[in-house]
């Protein structure tokens, strides 16, 4: 069976994987690595792309990307290329350094962020390159310990990560330092890393039973992670196809729909929501759209920003805050 087309998709979250050939060594030394880092530190600002966890393995590397305006293929494209070259005059050899494909697993933020920020860092101790989390916390080739504060990194958004577990630096470090030592005891999640049948459903198998039930609209898909309703909004935007299509836009109705919704909850003209301004019904509201906006629509936070005349970090958090009051108005 044919493999499917890359989804790059602007704006999104993406767990990258490359390994070496045959599953053969793409780093023999630090000088390697340093190499690979220097290019990352040109090539993400160059992009805009936010990247917010990543590891160097002997034989493969994972990154936590968000894809820039042009896509993620672009980026990935000059980084491989440009090192293999290096590597290869290096090391004097000939041929491909890596796998033909790297794997670009298109994940929802909302429910697996976390969770891959932890799978990630927690890699090199996994494969027992480190002993325990002291040795991770001063681990030069993970963004792990650029988060705790030991390596400077400007070009990996440690901001945004530590927003998520508290307000102050200090405790936004404890926190997220607690959430990685629990994960020590959890059993490897194969998803993370396997990309995404519709894992809330419980896998292919689950997804046909649904379907022979009659839930007919239960979507999945390999290349993505998260429930349906995400895969859906995934695969609508990018016309259930490939790396080509990330400038398509969702449906502008949809959109008008998800408006009048906010307007109609919180009792308020539409340009509110627009209007610049902190008044708590405002921030509420414009909180909630972001999140629906993602959510539902798979809108990316590069057209978010747009549309609202906000940064990509302001969305970003206008979406955490827009969860926490989606899950209130759900209780109620």
């Amino acid at each position: 069976m044919p493999r499917l087309a890359r989804i790059d998709v602007a704006g999104v979250l993406h767990h990258i994987i490359i390994r070496g050939i045959n599953d053969r060594a793409i780093f023999k030394n630090d000088s390697d690595r340093d190499n690979l880092l220097d290019r990352l530190a040109v090539l993400l600002p160059e992009t805009h792309t936010a990247c917010y966890a990543w590891a160097f393995l002997p034989d493969h590397a994972h990154f936590l990307m968000r894809s820039g305006p042009e896509g993620i293929s672009r980026l990935m494209q000059r980084l491989l290329t440009g090192y293999a070259r290096t590597f290869n005059r290096r090391h004097r050899r000939k041929g491909a350094l890596f796998q033909k494909r790297y794997k670009s697993i298109v994940c929802q933020e909302d429910v697996y962020f976390r969770e891959l920020i932890r799978y990630i860092h927690l890699n090199p101790i996994r494969r027992k390159l480190l002993k325990d989390i002291e040795g991770l916390n001063q681990f030069t080739y993970s963004g792990h310990a650029t988060l705790m504060g030991k390596h400077a990194r400007p070009w990996q958004d440690v901001r945004f990560v530590l927003s998520g577990f508290g307000k102050g630096i200090s405790e936004s470090r404890k926190n997220y330092l607690d959430y990685v030592k629990a994960g020590f005891g959890h059993r490897r999640k194969t998803e993370l890393s396997g990309g995404g049948l519709v894992r809330s459903a419980g896998g292919w198998a689950e997804v046909k039973k649904l379907r022979d039930n009659g839930n007919n609209h239960i979507k999945g898909d390999e290349r993505i992670l998260g429930d349906s309703h995400f895969v859906e909004a995934i695969l609508a935007k990018t016309n259930g196809n490939s790396n080509n299509n990330h400038h398509r836009k969702p449906n502008g109705a949809n959109f008008r729909k998800v408006e009048q919704r906010i307007v109609q909850r919180f009792g308020i003209q539409r340009d509110l929501i627009y209007a610049k301004g902190r008044h708590r019904v405002q921030v509420e509201a414009r909180s909630l759209l972001c999140y629906l906006a993602v959510r539902d629509l798979g809108l990316s936070r590069t057209d978010l920003a747009k549309r609202l005349g906000m940064t990509q970090p302001a969305v970003g958090y206008a979406v955490d805050r827009g969860k926490q009051i989606a899950k209130k108005i759900e209780k109620t």
